[in-house]
């Protein structure tokens, strides 16, 4: 219970600085990741993804639908305080479009409301501690068509944001991406845009509940903060290519180089952008079995003697699918030795045409 009364002084902070800016990092949640197939390859599937899952990864990719599929996935994060999950359904519309829908929520429950723990006595008094949720959501619905040209197809997404901190603060968002695959010789070029017009967020902040803390810490959080927060646009650029091995054996090889416009820690770092690239394989026998390993967010760490060294996160994943059942399961980011940080995900991707035929 510490732990999530400090999650709430977190958010209370963060809610408490959004401004009508451009923010680097805004609506992260969104950027996390779904399916453990492409977790485990470190997310560098957007040139791949061609199932119900390319409407978060790249909307294109649902125009290579052949029936309906659903997807399901669950991770808990920080130690178990945090709880993602997703659902999506998607299902071809006729031979060249398709379109989809899914729901993320990553959410912190159950975290202790102090803020009226001391009475107007100065007592304490642990009755008046009372439980409270944060929780994002994100629905996104999708479209995708092949274009004339061979090889070509695009897709796009409609998004609606909704974050709620307990009753002390709560926004709507709205935001569009756009991808875009390409395909010849067995090579699949991938380019998805997010937030390519940028993403708004309205805050409503309660004003009664915001002034039992505006003076917790004198001197800060004394103004009621301003409540428009916009998101930066992103892309990524991905490629890959699948070879077939004694028609049993399969290997996927695929990269992405994932850019924000703005200079951060990422590999390759400038004041217009800055580049973090991703790196995945997936080994896969007689379509049944595959073994996945991904490598990504790579950054420049900052040591405390002043030299800076690179960091990556290393991710692994196993697979399983048998008539129409697809169960998958990604361990990330290996490389930290805090129990905290590396999750165990599982997701489900169910193909709704083999239960008809």
């Amino acid at each position: 219970m510490l732990k999530k009364t400090q999650f709430f002084f977190i958010f209370i902070v963060c809610a408490s600085s959004y401004g009508q800016a451009v923010r680097n990092y805004s609506n992260e949640f969104m950027n996390i990741g779904v399916d453990a197939a492409a977790l485990g390859m470190s997310n560098a599937v957007t040139a791949s993804s061609d199932d119900v899952n390319s409407g978060y990864w790249n909307p294109a990719g649902l125009a290579n639908l052949e029936d309906g599929q659903i997807a399901l996935m669950h991770a808990n994060y920080f130690a178990n305080i945090a709880q993602y999950d997703y659902i999506a359904y998607a299902k071809p519309i006729d031979n060249e479009s398709a379109w989809g829908i899914s729901m993320i929520r990553f959410g912190v429950d159950n975290i202790m409301n102090t803020t009226e723990l001391i009475d107007n006595q100065g007592n304490i008094d642990y009755n008046r501690i009372s439980l409270f949720s944060t929780a994002d959501y994100g629905f996104t619905f999708s479209y995708a068509r092949k274009l004339q040209v061979p090889g070509f197809q695009y897709g796009v997404n409609a998004k609606v944001i909704r974050r709620i901190i307990g009753k002390f603060a709560s926004s709507w968002g709205f935001g569009f991406d756009a991808g875009l695959q390409f395909e010849k010789n067995d090579w699949k070029f991938g380019l998805m845009l997010r937030d390519i017009t940028t993403t708004y967020n309205v805050w409503n902040i309660d004003q009664t509940e915001y002034k039992k803390i505006a003076n917790a810490i004198p001197g800060q959080n004394q103004e009621l903060p301003q409540s428009t927060e916009i998101t930066a646009p992103k892309a990524q650029l991905g490629l890959s290519k699948k070879f077939i091995i004694r028609y049993d054996y399969s290997l996927l090889v695929a990269s992405n180089l994932n850019m924000r416009f703005s200079k951060t820690n990422d590999l390759i770092s400038t004041n217009f952008v800055s580049v973090d690239p991703a790196l995945g394989l997936e080994f896969g026998y007689t379509d049944l079995v595959f073994v996945r390993a991904g490598a990504g967010n790579f950054q420049n760490i900052q040591q405390l003697d002043s030299t800076t060294k690179v960091g990556f996160q290393p991710n692994i994943g196993l697979g399983f699918k048998y008539k129409g059942i697809q169960i998958d399961y990604a361990l990330t980011n290996l490389g930290n030795q805090s129990t905290t940080l590396y999750s165990n995900i599982f997701s489900v991707k169910v193909d709704l045409g083999q239960f008809r035929n």
